[in-house]
């Protein structure tokens, strides 16, 4: 699951509107509160007060939604997960995109000056010769990142199939958003379609064949089908290749290899009542597994010695390869290590 990583930065908007002077002081101090809260990063108070920006300037007829987005933002920080998703899906579902126009000049003592009223900036330009370097400029939208913050609460609350509509809504605008795309694989592996998931995985591995996490990822999916064991095994050496001390690599790499040992140890025991030879056949493939993860498992040792899966791990190894004085030697280190645990 993804933590929700957020760049915290108010938007930052002007707003006059002539109305009754009690309405007019009403919207200060409650614009005064939100920003003093968000600078002192109490995001738990500014959330609410920005809402009432937001709201007491609609209802005056002004419907600045970077207020909406302010809330917005303070509420996710803040961790309210309901409020938060409920105004990012007003945010998007309206086609919010956060670009402001700034109108710009430079007076006759350098200092870059800035025009609310472009009609004004405009007869300056024209007019004056107390400016130059005169500039429109739109600030960068914030729409990819309302995409990739809401896709986020969705995942933290567990509503993936939610996450994975918007997802694939987000990248049929922005095709190449790297966050949405890494999103993705995890809504889609949150949802259970695993298929969707590899997918997603294999085409990150080819713009970046060098991700360990991909390939430890695309591993974990094709173990869980015996048809895809083989590839999973390519997948977690990959891994281990690319990131040597990659423990849960060599762990489900082991595992792999080895096969569902309960199941196995279940077939054995019933073959053995009805069919002998059958049952020593299934006897000798089991520890031919064993033997062939062997390597892997002193390979997982050897790069974290002081590993207690890895420990373990290799102890039951030797136990079932018959090699005993290894598996001794493992056990009474585990028994250290585990004594080492706190309590």
């Amino acid at each position: 699951m993804k933590k929700l990583i957020l760049g915290i930065a108010i938007l930052v908007s002007s707003f006059t509107f002539a109305q009754k002077e009690d309405a007019n002081a009403k919207l200060q101090a409650a614009h005064k509160a939100a920003v003093d809260a968000f600078n002192s990063k109490n995001y738990a108070a500014a959330a609410p007060k920005f809402l009432e920006v937001y709201n007491i300037q609609k209802a005056n007829g002004q419907n600045d939604q970077t207020f909406l987005y302010n809330a917005g933002l303070s509420y996710a920080v803040s961790s309210n997960i309901p409020e938060a998703t409920k105004i990012y899906e007003e945010l998007i579902n309206s086609g919010y995109t956060g670009v402001q126009t700034t109108y710009t000049a430079i007076d006759k003592q350098g200092q870059k000056q800035s025009f609310d009223d472009k009609k004004m900036w405009e007869t300056m330009k024209t007019k004056s010769k107390d400016y130059t370097d005169f500039k429109e400029e739109k600030t960068p939208s914030v729409e990819p990142e309302l995409y990739e913050t809401l896709a986020t609460l969705y995942l933290n609350a567990k509503e993936n199939d939610k996450a994975v509509a918007l997802i694939e809504k987000g990248l049929a605008k922005f095709p190449n958003n790297a966050k949405l795309k890494d999103f993705q694989g995890t809504a889609f592996y949150a949802s259970g379609n695993n298929d969707k998931f590899a997918a997603v995985i294999k085409e990150q591995l080819a713009k970046d064949p060098n991700n360990a996490d991909n390939w430890y990822n695309l591993g974990v999916i094709q173990s869980k089908n015996p048809a895809t064991a083989a590839d999973a095994e390519t997948a977690f050496k990959k891994a281990i290749e690319l990131k040597p001390d990659f423990s849960n690599a060599y762990m489900n790499l082991v595992y792999t290899i080895i096969g569902d040992e309960d199941a196995a140890v279940k077939k054995i025991n019933e073959t053995n009542r009805t069919n002998k030879t059958e049952g020593a056949k299934l006897i000798e493939e089991r520890k031919a597994r064993f033997a062939r993860a062997l390597p892997v498992a002193e390979q997982w040792y050897k790069a974290l010695p002081e590993n207690i899966d890895a420990v373990s791990t290799l102890k039951d190894v030797y136990t079932i390869t018959k090699n005993t004085e290894k598996a001794a030697t493992l056990k009474a280190k585990l028994t250290e290590l585990e004594a080492k645990q706190p309590k």
